[in-house]
């Protein structure tokens, strides 16, 4: 039995849901939604909540059971609350400057590294070092954070680079003196 399957997934005030073929669209006050829904899974869409019922005990039906309810969570509360995620550049001399829809770092290369924003994420610089990013898909968000992430990842010496906000680095000890 999938512990999370079992839970349903509250709609908050403003969110409507509807399944057609296979897919759940999901609308909000932050945008639109569409996901092609696993298969073996139905749902019952009511006025407060969404419940996900397998259609059958295989084990294949209770593998995309959770799936399908988280998928169908993280599709509500993008679209109600939406999500946030927090970079942080650490090192001399890295900083990061909004300009338009695109972001431009100097992040230690020659010449500063300007990367587009995909549509629907959006980015405020509060300091020159770190960066709130924020958008209603969590996959798209979590792609774009980890590709940003990846013009320069936190090295493991120094500690420079691009992180998460939070995120401990664990420093390696380098070279012994010399003998």
């Amino acid at each position: 039995m999938s512990r999370i399957g079992k839970k349903p997934v509250p709609l908050p005030q403003g969110v409507k849901v509807k399944m057609a073929e296979g897919r759940l669209t999901v609308t909000g006050p932050h945008g639109t939604l569409s996901q092609l829904m696993p298969p073996r899974i139905n749902l019952d869409i009511g006025t407060k909540e969404i419940n996900f019922v397998p259609q059958d005990e295989s084990r294949l039906s209770r593998s995309y059971w959770g799936l399908a309810r988280t998928l169908a969570a993280n599709m509500v509360t993008g679209v109600g609350v939406g999500f946030t995620q927090v970079l942080e550049l650490v090192g001399t001399g890295y900083k990061v400057e909004a300009k338009g829809s695109s972001l431009v770092f100097n992040v230690g290369y020659s010449n500063p590294v300007d990367f587009p924003l995909p549509k629907g994420i959006s980015a405020t610089v509060e300091k020159a070092t770190r960066i709130e990013l924020k958008g209603h898909d969590k996959e798209l968000l979590g792609q774009t954070v980890a590709v940003i992430r990846a013009l320069r990842p936190p090295d493991a010496y120094k500690g420079k680079g691009i992180k998460y906000a939070g995120e401990i680095i664990r420093r390696k000890v380098g070279k012994a003196g010399g003998r």
